[in-house]
């Protein structure tokens, strides 16, 4: 049996990738790059090809909901996609598609329509994201993560299946072993802008990281932008620090999936972005966090997340046009003078840790009903 993943969303891949029976053979669509006019390989095309999947690498334009200059050159790009997208599938012959959200997904799922090969989509954010809108039409199932999203497909072939995890995060979670932290007193902040990083966030602790670490121990995901170089950048500001300070910063480009849970379960609090998957994952955890939600994302939706997890008493959240290295180190001791009452948030009921079976025997439901 042979499934086409899409990339894009990379965390629910890889727990599916990971969760899938010994008979699937796996193929993966996805990009390559982080961007496309920087040459910085994607942390999707880097895990894939460690795991020793076939990657085959598509372009496609960025979907935008308002009009832009941009709109235009990302719409021209999408018949080119299509036919990039038609000549995998025919060449593979998968017996599904599976995709996740995300703009690469698009023509992916328009040629598998065409080519008739089933169609399974999953939503992860708790509304319903613009690539799965416009593809929900061509999809056999949708599987969704929260109930909320049932307003937004039709209903016949939408299924609540939870956001399917990673095994060894959710193992992880359930562990009592610390790794991280190597006998280090200090509380440990873990600061992460995804797998791509953030150059605002990286930024925002550059100009604070001196007077955090005076309390804090601290591992900084910064991803690895040529166009910023925050971590380059980083690596120099700490080297100039007291000795005292530099061995209390951990510096990363890219943390690896298998490592993640480490990071999250030995962490004190987290400051990262509030994408669905990094939230789902703060809720398994019971992590206290402070979010930085991306204030152009699609319908505001990280800002939605991130009040999803204040209002159960897990985070607090700076907004970006009022973020300062101040107010910053103000959040953060405000939040260790309460992390007690954080880490009691009731978070019972949100995560389903068997959604990546779920989702593998509707994709084995679709491919049978071929």
């Amino acid at each position: 049996m042979k499934i086409a993943f899409i990339g894009g969303h990379l965390s629910p891949a890889l727990s599916l990738i990971g969760q899938a029976p010994k008979n699937w053979e796996i193929i993966f669509i996805g990009r390559k790059y982080v961007f496309e006019k920087d040459k910085t390989l994607s942390p999707e095309y880097k895990t894939i090809k460690n795991l020793g999947i076939l990657f085959e690498e598509i372009l496609t334009g960025r979907l935008q909901r308002k009009f832009t200059k941009n709109t235009i050159p990302s719409l021209l790009k999408l018949p080119g996609a299509f036919f990039k997208a038609y000549s995998i599938l025919k060449e593979h012959k998968p017996d599904a598609v599976l995709g996740f959200g995300g703009y690469v997904q698009i023509p992916v799922v328009f040629a598998a329509f065409f080519l008739k090969i089933p169609v399974v989509l999953h939503e992860q954010t708790r509304k319903i994201g613009l690539s799965n809108k416009l593809c929900a039409f061509f999809a056999k199932k949708i599987c969704i993560s929260w109930r909320s999203s049932f307003d937004f497909f039709p209903k016949q072939k939408t299924i609540l299946t939870g956001i399917p995890l990673r095994k060894e995060l959710v193992s992880k979670a359930e562990s009592q072993k610390r790794k991280v932290k190597n006998g280090n007193t200090k509380p440990l902040i873990f600061i992460t802008g995804g797998s791509s990083g953030s150059h605002f966030i990286n930024k925002l602790i550059e100009d604070s990281l001196e007077k955090l670490l005076e309390k804090f121990l601290i591992i900084h995901q910064t991803g690895d932008s040529e166009e910023f170089r925050d971590y380059a950048n980083l690596k120099t500001i700490v080297s100039k620090l007291p000795k005292s300070f530099r061995k209390d910063y951990f510096i990363k480009k890219f943390i690896d999936p298998q490592e993640m849970g480490d990071y999250l379960f030995d962490s004190d609090l987290v400051i990262s972005r509030s994408g669905i998957n990094t939230v789902s994952e703060l809720i398994l955890f019971k992590k206290p966090s402070i979010l930085i939600p991306i204030p152009f994302s699609q319908i505001n939706e990280q800002m939605e997340n991130a009040k999803f997890l204040k209002d159960i008493g897990l985070s607090e959240i700076i907004e970006q046009k009022k973020a300062t290295p101040k107010l910053l180190f103000e959040k953060v001791t405000e939040m260790f003078k309460n992390i007690d009452q954080h880490k009691n948030a009731n978070t019972r009921g949100f995560i389903d840790e068997h959604a990546a079976q779920k989702i593998v025997k509707i994709i084995e439901k679709c491919i049978e009903k071929k």
